[in-house]
């Protein structure tokens, strides 16, 4: 069967999805990417993936994709973070059976994506993107679907702009991206309701919106609806019960769900940071339902809201990220968990707690940026390379070349050649016995060639 395009390729084998729940680390495992289908997603994306380890890794991929067979959770997109063109080509034929595209993450703006060079920070060899016009943006996303993107997802954000930073996406950026391109566009951004989503395929005309904070504190934001908390917590853990994921990942989950009921009943948040069981995980989620349910009989005839929500606590409603000064003015209270930026950001003189018990353990520990040594790149993958290699790679690269090349390298303590060298002084040292005569590939009883085959 041809290769579908374009638009044929978004509404015959996407299914012309408009309703997306983004890739998101450890948040969009399958669990959460079926309860979210439940409840009006229509295409979903798998957490980044690193295509480096993905090709590497056996567990890796099974853990993270092969798993049992889910008809459901499909239509499917697998994302990848990569930076080498060879790499990227090799994950995506590993996973290509088990989804229906391929995706290159070219948008994380976090730190590990700085330091692996993937991500956002793909984009370094263009302008800062805080500076990045109308115009420029335009000719990146042409750029990529002159090299072959059939479907691009607008974020309509700069890579500074994370955390406290965050602020609005630009949908006039994904507008005039939309009107570019002869691809279809899904946007991403300001998305807290279906009317956002709505009012977004109005205003710029993508063909799908993408959700990623608005979905993780309502899975039913693409309904249309803003159920009680508990009610979307409850199927979300039997879903566990049935596609087990790490605890960690559920706990997250619950975190950003009773967001704002945490926020009242903060003794709770406590319990449910330090259970170790997804038992533990429910019966936490369980005592917050009664809690509610209180709450909820106490409440007076006409009572609005506290906090300036638009529900009362135990409702799934959004959760508006306070900006740099809003946090900073929290901190400094002490009625916020986040530090202040400028702390953050290491401008501040207070040590975080986990820093304070580090340099208890160590007085002599600094934690100044600029006294922090500097590692070398290995020159093949870019990971950390060995101080004493003799090839000047990181272990993994050494051991590959080393076995290859039939080499030492006394730094990673990989001695192939010195083996080879000792195993061929034995056998010489040995009697030698008189060889059988062995039939000829065309004789009877001979063995047949044996061909290599390979995809090209």
């Amino acid at each position: 069967m041809p290769k579908l395009q374009g638009f044929e390729f978004w509404s015959r084998t996407l299914g012309g999805a408009r309703h997306v729940v983004a890739p998101m680390v450890d948040q969009s495992e399958l669990a959460w990417r079926l309860l979210s289908r439940r409840h009006g997603a229509q295409l979903c994306y798998t957490p980044m993936l690193h295509a480096q380890v993905f090709v590497r890794d056996a567990n890796y991929r099974k853990e993270n994709l092969y798993c049992e067979v889910c008809p459901e959770d499909r239509p499917l997109i697998v994302q990848f973070c990569a930076n080498d063109p060879e790499v990227f080509v090799r994950a995506g034929l590993l996973a290509q059976d088990h989804c229906d595209a391929i995706d290159l993450n070219l948008g994380c703006p976090q730190m590990i994506a700085k330091r692996g060079h993937y991500g956002a920070f793909l984009q370094e060899e263009w302008d800062l993107l805080q500076r990045m016009k109308i115009d420029k943006t335009v000719r990146y996303a042409q750029m990529l679907e002159k090299a072959g993107c059939q479907l691009l997802t607008v974020h309509g954000r700069t890579k500074e702009q994370k955390g406290p930073l965050s602020g609005a996406a630009s949908w006039e950026h994904i507008g005039a991206v939309r009107r570019a391109v002869s691809i279809p566009v899904f946007a991403n951004g300001n998305i807290q309701c279906l009317q956002d989503v709505q009012r977004c395929i109005r205003d710029t005309g993508v063909q799908g919106v993408m959700s990623a904070e608005g979905n993780l504190h309502n899975p039913a934001l693409f309904e249309g609806r803003s159920p009680a908390v508990w009610e979307l917590a409850e199927e979300y853990l039997d879903l566990v019960r049935q596609h087990p994921c790490p605890l960690s990942y559920v706990r997250a989950h619950l975190f950003k769900l009773w967001h704002h009921t945490l926020q009242v009943h903060q003794q709770l948040r406590e319990e449910l940071a330090k259970v170790k069981t997804l038992e533990g995980v429910a019966a936490v989620s369980q005592e917050l339902k009664l809690r509610c349910q209180e709450d909820m009989s106490r409440q007076k005839e006409g009572e609005e809201p506290a906090g300036g929500l638009p529900f009362f606590h135990w409702i799934c409603q959004p959760y508006c990220r306070p900006g740099p000064r809003e946090g900073a003015q929290e901190s400094s209270a002490g009625t916020g968990s986040k530090r202040a930026l400028e702390e953050e950001e290491g401008g501040g003189d207070t040590l975080s707690k986990n820093k304070q018990k580090k340099q208890l353990r160590n007085p002599h520990k600094t934690f100044d940026p600029s006294l922090k040594p500097k590692y070398a790149k290995c020159d093949q993958c870019g990971n950390p390379k060995g101080n004493r290699c003799v090839f000047n790679l990181c272990r993994s690269c050494c051991k590959k070349r080393a076995f290859k090349e039939t080499a030492d390298c006394p730094g990673h303590g990989l001695l192939f050649k010195t083996k080879l060298e000792k195993s061929l002084a034995w056998k010489g040292a040995q009697p030698r016995l008189q060889e059988p005569q062995l039939a000829g590939p065309g004789d009877p009883g001979g063995f047949p060639e044996v061909v290599g085959s390979a995809l090209a």
